[in-house]
């Protein structure tokens, strides 16, 4: 069963399990699904409100954005856990002689960047939900203002939680213009990221209070 079918309950409880996935990687991919759902929901709240008239167009095209964006998250977090049970079957591989040692440590290295991509690709998706984010903020139903400051937070998680797993896929792999490739490619990510994240939680924190 794919996780995205599993009911909250039983997915938390395959988390807590002993199973080594899904783990960090897939739940990170859920904190942003669920970040980028709220913007969505945001933004469905304030289609068709009188008082948010000249942001119609604004609203209703950031609704059918974090939706797909949702989905994909979704749709990873799944692969994040598909890519991970490669790699442990191929630390299971045999290595008995030089042939097979060969093949495994091949495995494994392919294995360890697919791992790499998929949080790497919940990273980009986490940066385009800031984006959409922040170009919401102060526009919406300010009733559920409260509910951007949560999206925000989640999302923020999201790239945070992802960014740790790229980070321990690439201290394992040897090609080593691959891993300085995602090294630097996530900082930047980060650098511009996280701070949008933050002027969003605060703006939405200082316009409740």
């Amino acid at each position: 069963m794919k996780l995205a079918d599993m009911q909250v309950t039983a997915f938390v409880d395959l988390v807590a399990s002993d199973a080594p996935a899904p783990g960090g990687g897939s739940v990170a991919a859920l904190a942003g699904g669920i970040g980028v759902a709220l913007a969505a929901m945001v933004s469905g709240l304030t289609v068709g409100k009188k008082k948010y008239a000249d942001v119609q167009e604004l609203v209703l095209s950031s609704q059918k954005e974090a939706a797909a964006l949702q989905a994909r998250f979704i749709d990873v977090m799944d692969r994040d856990t598909e890519a991970f049970n490669v790699v442990s079957a191929a630390f299971g591989m045999p290595k008995d002689t030089d042939e097979q040692k060969a093949a495994r440590t091949a495995a494994i290295q392919d294995g360890l960047k697919a791992c790499t991509k998929t949080p790497f690709e919940m990273m980009e998706l986490a940066a385009a939900s800031i984006d959409l984010l922040a170009g919401l903020i102060g526009k919406t139903n300010e009733s559920a203002a409260s509910d951007l400051g949560v999206a925000a937070l989640s999302l923020k998680t999201a790239m945070q939680s992802a960014w740790l797993n790229v980070l321990i896929n690439i201290g394992s792999i040897k090609d080593q213009a691959f891993a300085d490739e995602y090294r630097a490619k996530g900082e930047a990510m980060l650098a511009r990221c996280l701070p949008l994240a933050d002027a969003c939680y605060n703006k939405i924190l200082a316009s409740i209070e």
